[in-house]
């Protein structure tokens, strides 16, 4: 009977805990996160001043080195926020790919020391199915769904139909969105711009560009005539670099009204053409789902890329229009961070998949495909939109 039990019985905690482990790329992230979607503990550590001073991109030597030196301590603070101890936590998820191959590395042997000592279970997380999975974190989002995953490494669209079950309907072909917009931010020299602090070149991008006039300059619209779901970011870089020498961009050494004008207009203009590019092949993949009957109700989108608050107003039209609903997670979750590598580990525990019983085989995969490829079946549907 309830009035003989012990208030810490009444309070005794019944949920499953993962620590979630993150180093893909150029953040060391760590969560605790419960089978309730709670953030118990959480904590990462940001590299983007490092390389920033040494122009915007991603260092791959400097970032595993900054991995090395501050993961122990991003654990612990994780651990302490949550105020529990490794051994209350069920099980260990880390990202074992696909990212760059010295800083997977590091957190990948890191978890393996941690798994040795507690004998905890193991869940291998792909980058980008944490990023496409963390919307249902917060948001009842019922499989099948349709998403889009942007980022600074990669682009692409897909199905999503369980946990581990990933249908891709296009990808980028060269560059990722973020790449092309961490490049153009570097030639308009946006890390000296006096309106823009200690960003990322895609949010320097969105700042400066509020200021601009979109159709300051010509853009192509770029694979416009192709009918697939298939990205192209490379050509930006030299189109804008071909506007700013036509301008003498380069010789506008002070921040004076003629360069704030010409930052502000490019910003813009490169903003515009890119989002209707991305916008293009979302469409075409939104009737393709709904041709092909495959009952996606839902367009997520995820990724460091759909905090552009541009980009998302422009995707919730196009969903509204095809009948989706637009599900973003919050803009602390879409970038990179330890919290979608534990929801990761929650969904595959919950669904019996991916536990690795000998942890210890486990290699990192720099490039790992996401699910089974349809590209060609979206080319073959010949859909004009």
């Amino acid at each position: 009977k309830l009035h003989r039990l012990s208030w810490p019985a009444l309070i005794q905690r019944t949920y499953t805990t993962v620590m979630g482990i993150e180093t893909s790329c150029d953040d060391t992230g760590v969560a605790i996160v419960d089978d309730h979607g709670t953030i118990l503990g959480d904590a990462i550590q940001s590299q983007s001043s490092v390389h920033k001073t040494l122009g915007w991109g991603i260092h791959p030597i400097t970032a595993a080195r900054l991995h090395e030196e501050n993961i122990h301590q991003v654990v612990q603070s994780a651990l302490k926020k949550s105020k529990l101890t490794i051994q209350d936590i069920h099980a260990i998820a880390t990202t074992v790919g696909p990212g760059l191959a010295f800083s997977l590395n590091v957190g990948l042997n890191y978890s393996k020391n941690l798994l040795q000592q507690h004998n905890k279970k193991f869940v291998a997380v792909h980058h980008m199915a944490a990023h496409a999975l963390t919307a249902r974190m917060s948001t009842p989002v019922e499989f099948p769904y349709v998403v889009l995953l942007a980022s600074g490494g990669h682009c692409i669209l897909a199905v999503v139909n369980g946990p581990s079950e990933f249908y891709r309907l296009g990808y980028t072909l060269d560059d990722a969105p973020g790449e092309a917009f961490d490049k153009v931010a570097r030639m308009l020299d946006l890390h000296n711009h006096p309106d823009v602090g200690n960003v990322a070149g895609g949010r320097a991008i969105e700042i400066v560009a509020k200021n601009g006039d979109e159709r300051a300059f010509k853009f192509p619209y770029v694979m416009a005539s192709k009918r697939n779901c298939h990205f192209s970011f490379a050509g930006f870089k030299s189109t804008v670099y071909t506007h700013l020498k036509n301008v003498s961009y380069d010789s506008l050494k002070n921040w004076d009204t003629a360069k704030m004008t010409i930052a502000a207009n490019m910003a813009a203009t490169f903003q515009y053409y890119l989002t209707w590019h991305i916008v293009k092949r979302v469409r075409r993949a939104l009737v393709f789902c709904n041709t092909s009957n495959l009952k996606c109700h839902t367009l997520v989108i995820s990724g460091g890329v759909a905090c552009n608050n541009y980009i998302r107003q422009e995707l919730d039209k196009c969903a509204t229009a095809f009948g989706f609903k637009l599900v973003c997670p919050p803009p602390h979750l879409c970038t990179d961070n330890g919290i979608m590598i534990a929801w990761a580990g929650i969904e595959h525990l919950k669904s019996k998949n991916a536990i690795i019983m000998n942890p210890q085989s486990v290699i990192y995969q720099p490039k790992w495909p996401l699910g089974v490829d349809l590209s060609d079946e979206v080319l073959k549907s010949n859909i004009k939109v």
